[in-house]
């Protein structure tokens, strides 16, 4: 049990590694899907288009919002984009850096699909064998058939064992050439995605550096901030139950008329100690103000210590108190404020 309490600790703790090596799962995890799935062109003219399109746009869709739904920050990028200003004023930018990095890890997963996709070339040839020139490829002195019925011989392609067309052209040829289309596509497309991949991660902060920080530094604050603020309620939570039960049991051991019974004595130590994990929220109703008030109306970034007058202030103040996260402290300053 400790060992996966120690493994969860460190996947929280690296939390960004953790999110990489799920994109990377995902995207192996698609392509394997798609070595697994059972491709059966409909060819029929009306139908191919549809089926082709749809098993090379569908997938990549489904995959790009489960990469959404398996990462932690969506509901933190949620309540930060929904949560009332208060004192605290929200700011677009960061909203931007966290979709923008929660998109990019979202989309590798589809770009693998799409890129093995037309690598394959089956789905390219199920949508597109009815617009192959068959003047070209074929025998254009073959004649006799309506258009209609060129298109149904010509849907027929992907299925090689229905296809009836090969006096009018060769199943083999439209195959090779379709599959060639379809394949320059695909490194095309991974070609254009890693050149965007590669101008995102390396050129941006080049242009935006002070921007790319501060939108970094904040959006790792209010992830940070919202962990630190759920570990603070559930200490808070474990003390009150603990002084809660402790109560009940000793009213209930007067109203019993066990007094003559000697309960176990506190150490004053322990009793300071829970008193301190409290912070002075010591009813329900007290909590519950707190609770609605951190939603509506979170506190200023501004932090409430003392300010030294000489030049080396803040940084001896911040040797003393290195222990405490600026999040924390907030927090902290937070509780005893309500």
């Amino acid at each position: 049990m400790d060992k996966f309490r120690m493994i969860f600790q460190f996947l929280q703790s690296n939390q960004e590694s953790f999110m990489n090596g799920i994109c990377g799962i995902m995207a192996l995890a698609s392509a394997q899907m798609y070595s697994a799935f059972d491709f059966n062109c409909p060819c029929l003219p009306s139908y191919n288009l549809a089926y082709g399109l749809g098993i090379l746009f569908v997938p990549p869709l489904v995959l790009f919002l489960l990469g959404f739904v398996m990462n932690n920050n969506v509901s933190v990028l949620a309540e930060e984009w929904k949560r009332p200003t208060g004192m605290r004023q929200k700011d677009p930018a960061v909203l931007r850096y966290m979709f923008c990095s929660m998109a990019q890890r979202a989309m590798i997963a589809p770009a693998v699909w799409i890129s093995v996709t037309l690598l394959d070339g089956k789905c390219f040839m199920c949508a597109f064998s009815t617009s192959v020139p068959v003047e070209k490829l074929g025998n254009g002195s073959y004649t006799g058939l309506s258009e209609k019925e060129v298109r149904r011989i010509l849907a027929r392609i992907p299925c090689k064992e229905i296809y009836n067309g090969q006096e009018l052209v060769a199943r083999e040829v439209v195959v090779r050439y379709l599959r060639c289309i379809s394949q320059a596509l695909g490194w095309s497309f991974v070609l254009l995605v890693t050149m965007v991949a590669f101008l995102v991660r390396a050129l941006r902060p080049c242009f935006t550096q002070a921007a790319f920080l501060k939108s970094k530094y904040w959006s790792h604050y209010i992830d940070i901030e919202r962990k630190l603020f759920d570990e603070t309620c559930t200490e808070h939570a474990k003390t009150f139950a603990k002084v809660c039960i402790q109560q009940f049991f000793e009213a209930m051991n007067k109203d019993m008329g066990l007094g003559h019974t000697h309960s176990p004595e506190v150490a004053p130590s322990e009793v300071g100690e829970e008193k301190e994990k409290l912070l002075g929220i010591t009813d329900q109703g007290t909590m519950n103000k707190l609770l609605k008030s951190w939603h509506k109306c979170k506190p200023p970034l501004c932090l409430h210590q003392e300010v030294l007058q000489n030049g080396n202030s803040w940084v001896e103040e911040n040797q003393h108190h290195n222990h405490i996260s600026l999040p924390k402290r907030e927090i902290v300053t937070y509780y005893s404020k309500v």
